[in-house]
């Protein structure tokens, strides 16, 4: 059993971590902010650096998962400052910390979550996406996780923290926010079976993503603190990829209803990659991890959450 710290661990991904590590019988101190009325076991403020400090000092940890993050493109574009405060500078301030408070003893191993955004557009000979590809990060996003990747790496380098960074694609699962695509879908075909008007509004569909179930990508986290070697850049991914369209089709099927689909101009993101598919040889040459759920068992039960949470309309 180690001692654990996962920062936004009662986020979206953070809870499957918190779940699966806890089921191996870990000690994990759940760092962040409350949100969602689902609570932490430390408060949380990269912002500030004697908060960070003091939760590597009173924690002592073997491991840190560091998914604390502005993790939604869109929030990241409307506010590039502050995805930059929470993604760069928080994640200086936690690597500053676990540097100072370990200066005469071994540092725990952190695995830090970076994103396969970093890869920014590539051309068709770039595909399957490889960790040796240079980034070119578009977006505010991408740039604050590549600033993110660099800091951890450094800490590695430099210091001699053992790190991992790992580049995740397209995540999708149970709890996920809705005003991500899949989820949205869900909820918008839950409501249509729940008698609401039968119009779907969705962004552009043709473009293609690698899509992994939520409880895979954490296995790879755990997979990788395990048995990745420090200092290495892991990207997390099915190395397929689908198109939206696709996606939604599945999600319809599984809906049982008849909808109308209507692009929305609104929905639109124009830095948006038209494709985006990962290789994942090099995590599973080094800890032996392969998904293990399909896309179809991700979608049943991404519907599945959505029809649970869907009110039929007031008539």
């Amino acid at each position: 059993m180690a001692r654990v710290v996962v920062t936004g661990g009662n986020g979206f991904v953070g809870r499957h971590l918190v779940k699966i590590l806890r089921e191996r019988g870990d000690d994990v101190i759940v760092a962040g902010r409350s949100h969602n009325g689902v609570g932490v076991d430390y408060a949380l403020d990269l912002s500030d650096t004697d908060n960070v400090r003091s939760l590597i000092e009173s924690t002592r940890p073997r491991v840190i998962y560091h998914l604390a993050a502005v993790a939604f493109v869109p929030d990241a574009t409307l506010d590039p400052m502050g995805a930059y405060e929470t993604n760069i500078m928080g994640t200086g301030r936690l690597f500053e910390a676990v540097r100072t408070v370990y200066r005469d003893s071994a540092p725990p191993r952190c695995i830090f979550v970076s994103s396969a955004e970093v890869y920014g557009k590539r051309t068709s000979d770039d595909y399957p996406l490889r960790e040796t590809l240079a980034p070119r990060p578009a977006t505010p996003y991408a740039a604050s996780k590549l600033a993110g990747e660099a800091i951890a790496l450094a800490a590695s380098r430099t210091f001699g923290v053992p790190t991992i960074v790992t580049r995740g694609f397209n995540h999708i699962g149970l709890g996920q926010d809705p005003r991500f695509a899949v989820p949205s879908f869900a909820r918008g075909l839950a409501a249509v079976a729940g008698g609401a008007e039968p119009i779907l509004r969705v962004g552009n569909l043709s473009t293609r993503r690698d899509f992994l179930d939520v409880r895979d990508v954490v296995s790879a986290y755990v997979a990788l603190a395990d048995d990745g070697l420090d200092g290495e850049i892991y990207n997390i991914c099915s190395g397929r990829p689908i198109s939206m369209a696709e996606i939604l089709r599945e999600l319809i099927s599984i809906a049982h209803v008849a909808v109308e689909v209507r692009e929305s101009a609104d929905l639109m993101r124009p830095s948006d990659n038209p494709l985006s598919y990962g290789d994942n040889t090099k995590l599973r040459a080094v800890t032996g991890w392969k998904p293990r759920v399909s896309l179809a068992q991700s979608l049943q039960d991404v519907y599945a959450e959505a029809s649970s949470k869907v009110q039929a309309p007031v008539r």
